[in-house]
């Protein structure tokens, strides 16, 4: 099939969306497709769309349906789609109606979508090929922060968070994320220079991101909405523990009862998880270590390719009623 992968984010782009764009592509095209990445719809005959987004890439789907009336259509779900409801993320719901199928990144995404909708609906985990190993640093106990500088990211919060350590904690926190603002970058900028226990590197290649994921003790995640991190399957595929703010994007992919959760905003508790981390104050890092080792089957390619084979054999076992029905407001 003839596959138009349609992303708000440039193909070249290290922000999620790109990411996501580039290693759906990359699986469909090992699957037999002929895949284009673009950041909408100019036109032009395909036999599919998969749109990342639905809020960002609306235009993109009505245009696309309009144009080629029983072509399957795949909506990829975001963490700005899903949360903290379509509603309120502005989605059109006319647009959801024209998907043949949802991607979500984790289980709790399905819950987010109409009850009528949900059985459309197929969760995919993202995925990492194996990263080489890394020795952690012995100067001190280091914690990785990989999040580009958005609100959404509430991206000061670890910075804040380390600041309320103890005296004889070692915890460093180390942070990889690009700034989108000149604002924003002096507010980070001043806090690192300001904040003995925070490092801000800027935006790195993501391979180099993934040497300062693989060497870390820990990865923490301050984000306020996720559709499912990125990051968080990158750190399951490369044996680090996570310490997440308790959103639905998390517990979807470590489970509502994993031990390393915060609440959102919360400085103070976010210093605690990491000092008890560090001390592993009872056995609390090593039940977190021993879960995410549980969980890094997720992150396994080959899984995720697998299902986006049977998501198209799917499609294609439906093709004949898709290219007869009427799309608007049919189920």
């Amino acid at each position: 099939m003839k596959i138009l992968m349609a992303s708000p984010e440039p193909p070249a782009s290290d922000y999620g969306n790109g990411v996501t764009a580039r290693r759906w592509a990359g699986m469909l095209r090992e699957l037999g497709h002929d895949v284009l990445i673009s950041l909408g719809y100019e036109g032009g005959g395909y036999d599919a769309l998969v749109a990342l987004h639905a809020g960002r890439s609306a235009e993109c789907i009505r245009r696309f349906a309009a144009e080629h009336p029983g072509a399957p259509i795949v909506i990829g779900l975001t963490g700005t789609d899903l949360y903290p409801d379509f509603a309120t993320s502005g989605v059109d719901p006319a647009v959801l109606e024209l998907a043949d199928r949802f991607v979500t990144l984790q289980s709790h995404g399905v819950q987010q979508l109409p009850p009528q909708l949900r059985p459309r609906a197929r969760v995919i985990t993202q995925s990492l090929p194996p990263v080489p190993a890394a020795e952690p640093r012995t100067d001190c106990f280091e914690v990785a922060f990989l999040a580009h500088v958005r609100p959404v990211k509430d991206p000061l919060l670890p910075a804040k968070a380390v600041r309320l350590l103890p005296a004889d904690s070692r915890i460093a926190l180390t942070h990889a994320g690009g700034a989108r603002d000149e604002a924003s970058q002096r507010e980070v900028a001043a806090e690192a220079a300001d904040n003995p226990r925070y490092t801000w590197l800027g935006a790195l290649p993501r391979a180099d991101a993934l040497q300062v994921l693989a060497r870390s003790r820990l990865l923490v995640l301050s984000s306020r909405h996720e559709g499912g991190a990125n990051v968080v399957t990158e750190a399951l595929a490369v044996g680090v523990p996570v310490i997440s703010t308790h959103i639905p994007g998390s517990t979807g992919l470590l489970g509502d009862d994993y031990p390393g959760y915060f609440p959102v905003g919360d400085a103070d508790a976010l210093a605690a998880a990491l000092y008890a981390a560090e001390r592993n104050d009872g056995g609390v890092y090593d039940r977190m270590k021993e879960r995410c080792g549980a969980l890094r089957h997720l992150a396994e390619p080959g899984r995720e390719k697998h299902a986006w084979a049977e998501l198209w054999a799917e499609l294609r076992a439906e093709q004949p009623s898709l290219t007869e029905r009427v799309r608007r407001g049919q189920p």
